[in-house]
């Protein structure tokens, strides 16, 4: 007789399992199997249909929405019916599994367009027009997640949600006694004009977030109704006890100003700071300074005016010191070299990953100057700037990967290879090229580098990725050397 692993063997392997057609196909082996996998697959049910070919996301979509409606109580069922709202279950039978118990992510946006692009293939036979069957719908689908789920940890709610106006959806379901089911809730992403009413439900309930992520979007006309919804998302903010995670975006003249008065509570718990300014470049950045907790600090940007730099009071956090920083991600042209150098300075010595984007010879002379420590470094480097490429690997004796373009105006593919080969710190072990233009790395030239990496006296696993289109001439290519790896990606 076959040894059976107990249960919470069972359930820690299978987390481990990142594969989701691994997942399905344990599915199939014994219940006991199949009740972990299902709920694993089920904790986040709504990023399937972003793992599979874009051919089958009707069907996954399709699947999901009728699982759904198979797990509705009696009453929101008999409520379509008497409406006409007819929508097809797997089976007449019970659904084996609580299937919305097992959710600890809820995306209310997920959920309005399954609904919406489901419906849109299915001729209207309920007695209500396209837009308030689908809102009755979703409304119905929301409050049985809010009152199955045991503990939400991650809820999703933004404005653009598929011809469903937010004012459609229902709080009536946020509060009351099933409030259980946000109380432990650690993760929000939200856009800042959803309703007053939805925050100040929140407010009530969940004072344990660690992880905050707001699109600051256009306000409207009316701003009496303006004042009130800030005013209901800064007590939401203020009331948090342990934030540790911020994403501020600002979209369609989206401005985060007047919440900072509220992120200020939080500048002794704060470690991970995102900030992603949208159409206007002169968003205030300076308010960072106030967190000196912060371990990880990245900027980003949808779009910028030409010609000028998206963050224009950089210079103002040129001597903040943020004795904890170890990973930083600096765009292009998000400011001037000079002050992202000073700002290298002041903290750069515990810098553990480094982005930059920025081609300047000088800046990159300062990585090598100013942080020692570095272990992950992505940059660009100007096709003179071999030189600049083996002083920061002679001066990072800690660096394990670099990321870096090659082609035309940027540092040739040979070279670099040869450089690596020949300085990098007795601990590198990885290496990542992306193309500008088209390669002209040839195929003795790699088989030459990695001859060259065996002689080495480490015998670290050593992994080159090529991010490229044109491949074929490496497909070829024979290496016989266990210390190596070699990945393609187009």
């Amino acid at each position: 007789m076959p040894c059976q692993l107990p249960a919470d063997c069972l359930n820690e392997i299978f987390e481990y399992l990142d594969d989701k057609k691994t997942l399905h196909s344990l599915l199939l082996v014994n219940r006991l199997y199949c009740k972990i996998s299902v709920r694993i697959l089920w904790r986040n049910i709504w990023n399937i249909r972003y793992t599979i070919a874009r051919k089958h996301q009707p069907r996954v979509m399709s699947t999901i929405l009728s699982t759904l409606v198979a797990c509705l109580p009696d009453e929101s069922k008999e409520l379509l019916f008497k409406l006409g709202i007819f929508i097809s279950t797997p089976t007449l039978k019970p659904p084996l599994f609580n299937y919305p118990a097992l959710c600890k992510v809820l995306s209310i946006n997920e959920i309005c367009q399954i609904i919406h692009s489901v419906l849109e293939k299915i001729p209207n036979t309920s007695l209500l027009d396209k837009k308030d069957r689908n809102c009755l719908i979703v409304n119905e689908i929301i409050k049985m997640f809010i009152t199955q789920i045991s503990s939400l940890k991650e809820l999703i709610f933004y404005d653009k949600i598929y011809n469903i106006r937010p004012n459609d959806i229902s709080f009536t379901c946020f509060s009351g006694e099933i409030n259980d089911c946000l109380k432990d809730l650690s993760e929000l992403h939200c856009s800042s004009n959803l309703p007053s009413e939805f925050f100040n439900q929140l407010s009530k309930i969940c004072h344990n977030l660690r992880s905050l992520n707001i699109i600051m979007n256009y306000e409207s006309s009316d701003d009496l109704e303006n004042s009130k919804i800030l005013n209901e998302l800064k007590k939401l903010i203020s009331l948090q006890n342990n934030l540790k995670n911020l994403e501020l975006s600002a979209s369609h003249g989206g401005d985060w100003t007047n919440i900072i008065p509220a992120l200020t509570k939080h500048s002794n718990t704060l470690t991970k700071l995102h900030i992603n300014s949208g159409y206007d470049d002169s968003l205030p950045i300076s308010f960072i300074a106030l967190f000196s907790t912060l371990q990880e600090i990245k900027f980003s940007y949808t779009t910028r005016t030409f010609g000028e730099k998206q963050f224009k009071d950089f210079n103002k956090l040129e001597y903040a010191n943020f004795p904890k920083l170890q990973y930083l991600s600096i765009p292009y042209n998000c400011a001037r070299p000079e002050y992202i150098i000073k700002f290298l300075e002041n903290n750069g010595k515990n810098l553990k990953n480094f982005y930059i984007e920025e081609v300047d010879r000088a800046l990159n002379l300062s990585i090598a100057k100013f942080c020692p420590n570095l272990k992950k470094l992505s940059l660009v480097f100007n096709n003179d700037e071999l030189d600049t490429l083996r002083i920061i690997l002679n001066s990072c004796h800690y660096l394990e990967s670099i990321k870096t373009r090659c082609g035309e105006k940027f540092l040739n593919e040979k070279e670099v290879l040869e450089t690596v080969a020949k300085y990098s710190p007795k601990n590198f072990c990885e290496l990542k090229i992306c193309y500008y233009s088209n390669s002209e790395l040839l195929p003795e030239d790699l088989e030459s580098f990695f001859i060259n990496w065996k002689n080495r006296a480490s015998k670290t696993l050593f992994t080159l990725i090529i991010f490229k289109k044109h491949i074929n001439k490496y497909i070829n290519l024979k290496v016989s050397l266990r210390n190596l790896k070699l990945k393609l990606e187009i």
